[in-house]
């Protein structure tokens, strides 16, 4: 079973208990970092973002079967007081715990169900070779990337290769999707950028980031980038957590050389991944 596929059972057998990041994590048998990464790859959500709405959404099917105290019914979605519980139930349905009591349905509601673990895991994830990369420099464009804007990501390739040519100080002709700052709601940084000498005659407007030295499992994405989404799953759901190494707190990037054709799609590219131990 992998950390994801454990979470979820964590969850889902333990929703009406207090319960953390930490918990969580302890329970899949990696880091909270791992965690995130590896939780987000396979469900599309951030960790507590999920227990957050499916413990809401229970709470909604109490009150339209008539639970008389709303207090009550907060206090067991881990809510310390009414007014936080109808500002989180606002923020995810719209409406108000009073409203859903008196309507006495959730049909209007866009209730999170229990996620059942799939077949999302690429079954043709072939074992990594493994570099240490020295540190270097890229520049590029950056968007802050969450579990609900991740379909960005090729719009920002589109403009990149509109500005790539006025990047000054320009290394060779590989190009890197960058991951980095990433938080315990599953939000990252990615920066779509090439190696650079130095910073010191960007145009504004771009981003910059010092990958530092680092060890990394690389591994090749054959398929076309679309599908990069199952072999990340696989990555950190099955090859890491088998593996004797840990993933190191640091960017990881795709790195697209010659071989890719950013129009169609198709040619391959790698993803770097680091790890110590």
């Amino acid at each position: 079973m992998n950390p994801a596929q454990r979470a979820l059972w964590y969850i889902e057998s333990h929703l009406a208990e207090p319960m953390t990041l930490d918990e969580i994590a302890a329970i899949g048998g990696v880091s909270r970092f791992h965690m995130v990464r590896a939780f987000a790859a396979a469900t599309g959500f951030p960790v507590m973002r999920y227990v957050r709405a499916r413990r809401l959404s229970e709470a909604a099917r109490r009150l339209a079967n008539g639970a008389p105290d709303i207090l009550s019914v907060a206090l067991e979605a881990d809510y310390g007081s009414h007014e936080a519980f109808t500002r989180a139930f606002r923020d995810q349905f719209g409406t108000t715990p009073e409203a859903v009591r008196a309507a006495t349905c959730t049909s209007q509601l866009k209730l999170q169900e229990p996620i059942l673990m799939d077949s999302t895991i690429s079954d043709t994830l072939k074992a990594p070779r493994f570099e240490t990369a020295k540190a270097f420099l890229v520049a590029g464009l950056a968007e802050r990337i969450t579990c609900d804007n991740g379909a960005i990501i090729p719009g920002m390739w589109a403009r990149f290769h509109q500005q790539v040519a006025d990047i000054p100080g320009r290394i060779g002709n590989v190009a890197y999707g960058v991951c980095c700052n990433g938080d315990d709601s599953g939000n990252f940084d990615y920066i779509a950028g090439v190696e650079v000498a130095d910073f010191s005659d960007l145009p504004r407007g771009l981003s910059r980031i010092r990958i530092p030295e680092q060890r990394y499992a690389v591994f090749t994405h054959s398929d076309h980038v679309a599908s990069i989404r199952r072999t990340v799953n696989a990555i950190w759901n099955q090859w890491l957590p088998a593996s004797s190494y840990k993933a190191a707190d640091a960017p990881n990037f795709e790195r697209y050389d010659e071989k890719f054709d950013p129009v169609s799609g198709n040619g391959g590219f790698e993803i770097w991944v680091p790890i110590k131990g």
